[in-house]
């Protein structure tokens, strides 16, 4: 099993960053939606391990705001 890595994997992260806002200019709040839960499971695909995942998913939901989370 590999660890969920937590610190920056991009040789320029301002342009990773730049990328997936650039990818949304223009859209819909629906398209928007749409392209992110395409590109959440394209990437939960390419990462292939369900614990590392279960991980990514605890993080993002800790990472939410206080007023918004159900846990």
């Amino acid at each position: 099993m590999t660890a969920l890595l937590t610190t920056s994997n991009f040789a320029s992260p301002d342009d990773a960053y730049r990328a997936i806002v650039e990818a949304h200019r223009g859209l819909t709040d629906d398209q928007s939606a749409a392209l992110d839960t395409a590109l959440v499971l394209i990437l939960a695909n390419h990462i292939g391990d369900a614990a590392v995942l279960g991980d990514a998913i605890a993080l993002a939901k800790r990472r939410l705001p206080v007023a918004t989370r159900t846990d």
